[in-house]
């Protein structure tokens, strides 16, 4: 590893020669030491240029965790006029970060001192990377905003700060950086404190703490320093050091979602997974869901051997002194301190993908080890990023928004802000696979009684079942709606040459059209053709003998009638009793309001086809949905 330049040399020559001692002489011991560590995650946010980046780096290298060949390329790549080094190229790996001067993807970064073991995430400030901020922000105990010391709180700031709050993280370090360069001002310092504080102060944070830091020149990183005599609080390495986060993990509900089930041999059987909050020991009396059936818990075993408890977040098998039916998705709880079992919740939902939500499809939700379907039904409103109000709208890449979804069965959760674990969730895309947004589930207040979380747990579907496929992604792969052009005229009229012309032409158009053969069928059986068609996005045509208005009604309702051109072919009723002599006319009721109206007799049937063309297109059959 390589030394430091100057802060801390001694230290961490000191601490490298004992942990190379203590590997040649038990190494076991060595091992021991840093397993039982206590390992904490932390992400660092801020705008643009405020030194994300180079704070990280700086704590790498003044702890000595920079490996001597990593030091002299980023000695080699520093291009600084004052000849430091650059300690943003540490983390920031992509060329494109390096060409723009900004970091685009989540840097993850691990180190330890003699007290805890870190995760660092170097997350990017602008806009358009909210996704990968989310990545990163979304596991972590403490979470460090940078603030340029010159420019004081911006939009950038709080935007940051309240979708750390969203995540839930606990802690926040705000540190004011570049204090080099307004002379170590405490009133500056004081001033950015102060306004920070009163914006924050409906943020849910179980506290923040400030530090007046350069990280370029490594002041209050990780020693203390003489340049803020006035500052006589810890650096940032004591802060994350001593910070208390045993309380973060929720450890009074117990849940245990089951991973797998372990059948080894005919005498051992035992469900496997994670607990994601509390803890368990043997003798306890648990309930299991969706069956709701109890039983004790006979063991718990840990890295296969048996022991006296375990808690979160700790991956164990746990072995019951009752067969129960069982499987992965099921989660083991206490009978006293139950989660909310419902199939429909309200959450906040983070936009991950390219394409935009579309609420007229169904996604694939994974929650614990359970996964469903499920549905957006109802965006309620969205944040926009730069004033953080909230606004109307769809949800598009980036975006925050408070959603209502409905699944398929039910899932057994707990509100976001009392469990990480059990609160979040990530939707889906199951005909690409890949996940497109990570949600924070709003519990609502009071709790169910065992017979009515029972209830819910074993109940069926809660939505009608939803096509895979929607009108937009449709749209996307023919350049067509859906519709049914009906034409209504009296026998004789030209109607179906009508309905083959225009199947031709549109088929020329690189349209997807068909014309419904009505042979054998009814009003009915006709109806449903076309609506199947149109719901699969074709064009169908139907010349459907309907001379009673009530019979077009039929036809409206069943189709849509959003999704209906109604056409009556008013031909001369006298050329139409030449043509079909033996024909019954008897009963036809004329349209009242048909979309298009043409006759036959006194137009080509090309112009025909032409102008229910020029009508769909006015319709906007072809342009492709927004929102």
């Amino acid at each position: 590893m390589a030394t430091t330049d100057s802060q801390g040399l001694h230290t961490q020559t000191d601490k490298r020669e004992h942990d190379d001692a203590l590997i040649r002489s038990d190494i076991e011991g060595y091992l021991s030491k840093y397993e039982q560590k206590e390992l904490l995650r932390f992400v660092a946010v801020g705008s643009v240029d405020d030194g994300k980046s180079t704070l990280i780096g700086r704590m790498l290298h003044d702890t000595g965790m920079v490996y001597e060949d990593q030091l002299a390329a980023v000695k080699s790549a520093s291009k600084l006029e004052d000849g430091e080094i650059d300690f943003s190229l540490l983390t920031d790996g992509l060329r494109a970060e390096r060409e723009q001067g900004i970091t685009i993807d989540v840097a993850y970064r691990y180190f330890s001192t003699d007290i805890r073991k870190f995760i660092i995430a170097d997350t990017p400030g602008h806009i358009q990377y909210t996704r990968n901020m989310v990545t990163g922000a979304s596991t972590a105990n403490v979470g460090i905003i940078l603030i340029d010391a010159r420019l004081g709180v911006l939009p950038q700031s709080r935007r940051h700060a309240t979708i750390a709050s969203l995540l839930g993280i606990p802690h926040l370090a705000v540190c004011v950086n570049k204090m080099d360069l307004v002379d170590y001002d405490q009133q500056v310092f004081e001033r950015i404190r102060m306004d920070f504080r009163e914006f924050a102060k409906d943020l849910s944070f179980k506290d923040i703490t400030f530090f007046p830091v350069s990280a370029l020149k490594g002041v209050n990183i990780v020693e203390p320093s003489e340049k803020t005599p006035w500052y006589d609080g810890a650096n940032v390495l004591q802060y994350l050091e001593t910070v208390e986060i045993h309380d973060d993990n929720n450890t009074v509900d117990f849940r245990f979602p089951v991973q797998s089930v372990l059948r080894p041999n005919l005498n051992y059987r035992g469900f496997a997974g994670q607990i994601a909050s509390g803890g368990v020991k043997k003798g306890d009396t648990i309930l299991t869901l969706p069956s709701g059936k109890s039983s004790v818990v006979e063991a718990v075993d840990v890295l296969g051997v048996e022991a006296a408890s375990a808690n979160v977040p700790q991956s164990v098998t746990i072995r019951l002194e009752d067969e129960i039916d069982i499987s992965r998705g099921d989660m083991i709880v206490r009978a006293d301190n139950l989660p909310t079992v419902s199939r429909t919740f309200e959450a906040s939902l983070v936009w991950m993908s390219e394409g935009d939500l579309d609420t007229q499809k169904s996604y694939l939700l994974k929650h614990t080890t359970q996964t469903v379907r499920a549905q957006v039904d109802t965006v309620h409103f969205k944040m926009d990023m730069e004033s953080l109000e909230n606004v109307p709208g769809s949800l598009a890449l980036n975006d925050i928004g408070r959603v209502s979804i409905t699944c398929t069965r039910a899932l057994y959760f707990d509100d976001y802000s009392k469990n990480r674990a059990t609160g979040s969730f990530i939707l889906i895309d199951s005909l690409t696979n890949n996940t497109v947004a990570a949600g924070m589930i709003e519990a609502k207040d009071g709790g169910q009684d065992l017979d009515d979380l029972l209830k819910e747990a074993r109940a069926g579907s809660a939505i009608r079942p939803k096509t895979q496929v929607s009108p937009r992604e449709r749209f996307d792969r023919l350049g067509q709606h859906g519709a049914t052009i009906w034409l209504t005229g009296l026998p004789g009229s030209g109607r179906w040459a009508l309905a083959y012309a225009l199947e031709r032409r549109l088929f020329d158009q690189d349209r997807t059209a068909t014309v419904v053969d009505p042979t054998g069928e009814d009003l009915a059986g006709v109806s449903s053709a076309c609506r199947a068609a149109t719901d699969a996005g074709m064009l169908s045509i139907a010349a459907y003998p309907s001379f009673k208005r009530a019979d077009r009604a039929i036809l409206r309702e069943r189709v849509g009638a959003e999704r209906v051109l109604h056409v009556y072919v008013n031909t001369d009723e006298g050329l139409c009793r030449e043509r079909r002599p033996n024909a019954d006319f008897s009963g036809f009721e004329a349209p009242m309001t048909p979309d298009v109206t043409l006759a036959l007799d006194a137009m080509r049937l090309s112009e025909a086809v032409d102008t229910i063309i020029a009508a769909l297109e006015a319709r906007g059959q072809f342009e492709r949905p927004t929102g």
